[in-house]
Order: structure tokens, then sequence, then C-alpha cells
């Protein structure tokens, strides 16, 4: 029996087009090279942020960010970045008595911009706020503590296998799998990920109907 449900942030609830996009700008690079340069990463196992470190090598994305900050061209999160399944599928969840947890790798503001938004959640938090990330094993004991529940009563949703899938499962979570996103659509059909997996989704409202079963 599902109590509660974990879910990732980014190409899970959130798309990430503007983020891309901002430093795009920011480095002065076309934001289709940028987006090009993400997808490459992404299918050779890298890191995201890679596709900065290509642009300019010597980057440090820590002190670009402060930067930004600084100048006014920092993060931003509003209702369009939302997909349009995340409000329903959340407030399916709690009618049907599920504690909803956000926790992804996000920074301390963009946790407070999530909040802002005044989500469908019982919590949301990010790995900027509690000081640990995914994938390692204390970020999802962590979410575990938030959620009350025990691990096999946990269903933790992603689109990333290297820090949603494997590391969830690892932990004893159920996991859904969603094809969302770069990560989602690109290792979808992985043998790995199809074993890892309990669900894999194309769309958030599925959870109801998981939940309930």
């Amino acid at each position: 029996m599902i109590r509660a449900v974990i879910l990732d942030v980014g190409e899970t609830l959130v798309r990430d087009d503007r983020y891309w996009a901002s430093w795009a700008d920011w480095l002065d690079t076309p934001r289709h090279t940028v987006a090009a340069l993400v997808g490459a990463v992404v299918a050779q196992g890298r890191d995201n942020a890679d596709a900065l470190r290509l642009i300019r090598p010597d980057i440090d994305i820590a002190a670009e960010y402060r930067a930004r900050e600084a100048a006014g061209r920092g993060e931003r999160l509003n209702e369009s970045d939302l997909y349009p399944d995340v409000r329903p599928a959340l407030t399916a969840l709690q009618v049907q008595g599920i504690r909803v947890v956000v926790a992804g790798n996000q920074t301390v503001k963009a946790a407070e911009l999530l909040r802002g938004l005044d989500l469908p959640a019982d919590l949301i938090a990010t790995s900027g706020e509690w000081g640990v990330a995914k994938p390692s094993p204390k970020f999802f004991a962590r979410a575990l503590d938030t959620s009350g529940t025990l691990a096999d009563e946990t269903l933790y949703v992603g689109d990333h296998p290297a820090n949603d899938v494997f590391p969830a499962r690892e932990a004893g979570l159920r996991v859904a799998h969603l094809r969302r996103g770069p990560w989602g659509y690109l290792w979808a059909d992985d043998p790995k990920v199809m074993e890892a997996a309990d669900w894999r989704i194309d769309n958030l409202t599925q959870l109801a109907s998981i939940v309930a079963s």
C-alpha cells in the first residue's frame, strides 16, 4: 500500500526550458546550441552542467550563479513552467489521502519559488536546503523522514535513471520512471531502468490509479 508519493522537480514537475535558456543568454550563446549540448552530455551519461563547461571550460558555475542573481538575471519560476498535469495529479493524490512531498536537486531559491506557486503538496524541499543531493543515499533517507512513511509504502517519481530510479530503488522505495524530458525519453527502454522501476508512466495523472491499486 502506497501512503506517500515523493516527486522529483526538474522535468517531472517543472520544464527546464527557462533554466537552460537563461544560461544561454547569460553566456551569450545561442539557445539552440545550449539545448543541443545538454542533449549531447545526457546521451553520454554525463552531468548536464557539463554542457556549460563545454562552452566555457574554466567556468565556476557557483560563482556565475551568484553573479546572475546579483545582476537580477537569476532563477525564475512561474505557473507557465509547470507541466499541465502537475496540479490535477497532485490534487488527486491528496484527495486519496496520500502524503505528497516534492524533493529534488535544486537550490534554496528554487524551493522558495516552488512554495510560492502554492502547489497541492504537503511539503516542498530541495537539496540546497538539506545540504545533500541525489543520488546520495542520505538524500533519500531525508526524503523518507520527511514523508513519515516506510520505504515500501513510499513511491518516488522521477525522470532521471542515475539520480532518481536507481538510488530510490536501492533505498527500498517503490519507483515510477516518468517518460518526460531528455533523460526520461532517452533511457525509457533501457533494460536496467525497466528492471529497476516498478512502473513506467507518461503522465503524472497515472499516479492516482497506481496508489489506488
